[in-house]
């Protein structure tokens, strides 16, 4: 059967409609770009405050700020901060030294729950030294010098807690107490929670 100049004119468009057609389809739901991660931006403000008996000795204010990812989200990241100084420390023979990392180390992840309350997980570390102790060394028969050959090497304090809280937006709590067992110092610890505007 030949066709006429009509018919294949006739077919060549149908062939181009139903190309347009299913290019006009719906993509399937694998197809569509997933929304974007709803995230709460807050200010999480943590401070350590010692204690000796009754008297307060110092108070260490950090404030983060953390991007609380809603809580069926499962692309919440981890804030992390880190401040302190290296202290050296004397580990024998001739000149050896070792540095310690002491300061404070916060880890921290917000989630933000159906009823507007937020879950922060916080990872807290702090170390200090702390006065010093005397280390004698073997001293040579002739030295007369109590002091001589020996060295001071540095007191290590540290504490570390994991905290898992619920707050409110405006919210601060006192989370933890802690007694150090040698020195008796108290270190209490507060976590506070606001929403930025």
């Amino acid at each position: 059967m030949k066709l006429s100049p009509i018919h294949v004119a006739t077919l060549l468009l149908l062939g181009m409609l139903s190309a347009v057609c299913r290019s006009q389809d719906k993509p399937k739901a694998e197809d569509r770009p997933k929304a974007e991660a709803q995230t709460t931006p807050v200010r999480v403000t943590i401070v350590f405050t010692e204690y000796d008996g009754e008297k307060k000795i110092k108070s260490l204010p950090y404030t983060i700020y953390i991007n609380a990812h809603d809580a069926a989200d499962s692309r919440s990241s981890m804030t992390k901060l880190r401040v302190g100084s290296r202290v050296p420390v004397y580990t024998g023979g001739n000149s050896n030294m070792t540095y310690l990392d002491v300061g404070t180390s916060i880890d921290a992840h917000a989630t933000r729950t159906v009823e507007g309350h937020f879950v922060l997980a916080l990872t807290l570390d702090r170390s200090s030294a702390e006065g010093y102790t005397v280390v004698p060394v073997q001293r040579p028969p002739e030295q007369t010098d109590p002091h001589a050959g020996s060295f001071q090497e540095p007191i290590m304090r540290s504490f570390r807690s994991e905290l898992d809280l619920k707050l409110r937006d405006g919210q601060t709590l006192e989370t933890t107490m802690a007694t150090d067992p040698i020195s008796s110092k108290v270190i209490k610890v507060e976590v506070g929670l606001s929403v930025v505007k």
